[in-house]
């Protein structure tokens, strides 16, 4: 471990799901986070580095966790049969981009060769992800998530509690 750098054993549903929030909180809507919480999931798993998690959540509310998703469906949307495929140019979302694939429920393979990312969507075979039941998630990461999830948490008031957060004014349990 390098010094000052510390991590942490997380289950892969945890990080998917904060992920997602801190998607939320930066201001994403929701079906991009929880596709953001996913590809997170798989760029964690490849020991891919932490900090473009981090610029994409930086870039919010634009950015990679918006524009990422409608590349996967512009492809989709052009595919002939089973299979849809297409050759992008290499952008700093490239290694975030292998991500996003690799978290599509069918099989997608993306390949940077040069100055272009080949992108090969089976639509009609089952993405075949290895299980994982804990995945290392860096400190700074971590805080960095939970500060963004935060944000979309209502505080805490009786005006809150009225209009239906948390247990409302009587608690029963």
């Amino acid at each position: 471990m390098v010094a000052g750098f510390r991590s942490m054993m997380v289950s892969a549903n945890e990080i998917t799901t904060l992920a997602a929030k801190a998607a939320r909180g930066g201001g994403a809507p929701p079906a991009q986070a929880a596709d953001f919480g996913r590809a997170a999931l798989c760029h964690l798993i490849n020991h891919r580095g932490p900090a473009a998690l981090s610029d994409a959540l930086n870039a919010l509310p634009g950015g990679p966790i918006l524009s990422l998703p409608l590349v996967f469906a512009q492809v989709i949307e052009k595919a002939e049969g089973e299979v849809a495929s297409a050759h992008l140019p290499v952008t700093a979302d490239a290694v975030l981009m292998l991500s996003y694939a690799e978290s599509q429920p069918f099989e997608a393979v993306a390949r940077k060769e040069g100055d272009k990312l080949n992108l090969s969507l089976t639509l009609t075979t089952p993405n075949k992800m290895r299980p994982v039941a804990r995945v290392t998630l860096p400190d700074d990461l971590f805080q960095h998530m939970q500060t963004l999830a935060a944000q979309i948490l209502v505080p805490e008031s009786d005006a809150s509690r009225l209009s239906g957060a948390g247990a409302g004014l009587t608690d029963n349990d």
